[in-house]
């Protein structure tokens, strides 16, 4: 793990970066959500299918993402943008995806990844993310980086379940 920090490279993604991008977002899914999300959810996840969508996304420059590589090999991302929720105010920004690959848990790469992205947030702004209500190990994490759930929650259905996710927010000065 210790080779793995002192080679680990964070930088902004590019359209190219679309199938490494998909490829960690459906393994880190299938590692983080099991026991969360339906498994049969969780089996229907196709990483040339979230390629596509990848790729749209990051060619959307109102959104900023970056990719944490080792060797220069693809083990996580996080994603940033104008926040999407109604009470929304102008320059509140939202965390839309955080996501290691399940072999770089435990690595500081996430940590590095969160530390990248919060240097870009403007002090004054406000923060928001959604995590699963029964992901206890994202919901620590996002405490550890000064993010708090502000009472906030909706009902997001996969597969027929309906799952319970809690808003977090970090307010700014």
């Amino acid at each position: 793990m210790v080779e793995e920090m002192s080679a680990l490279t964070i930088r902004t993604a590019t359209t190219e970066d679309a199938q490494a991008v998909a490829r960690v977002h459906v393994a880190s899914w299938r590692g983080a959500y099991a026991g969360i999300v339906p498994d049969e959810v969780l089996a229907t996840l196709d990483v040339d299918a979230r390629e596509q969508r990848w790729h749209d996304n990051l060619a959307d420059t109102t959104v900023h993402t970056w990719v944490a590589e080792v060797a220069d090999r693809a083990i996580g991302f996080a994603t940033l943008g104008p926040a999407r929720d109604e009470d929304a105010d102008d320059g509140d920004l939202e965390l839309y995806a955080i996501y290691l690959s399940p072999e770089s848990w435990g690595t500081g790469a996430a940590r590095e990844l969160m530390r990248t992205l919060l240097a870009e947030v403007p002090a004054a702004a406000r923060l928001t993310l959604w995590v699963f209500a029964d992901n206890d190990r994202a919901r620590h994490f996002y405490k550890r980086h000064g993010l708090a759930p502000d009472g906030v929650e909706r009902l997001e259905e996969f597969g027929g379940t309906h799952l319970t996710e809690v808003r977090y927010v970090r307010t700014g000065a």
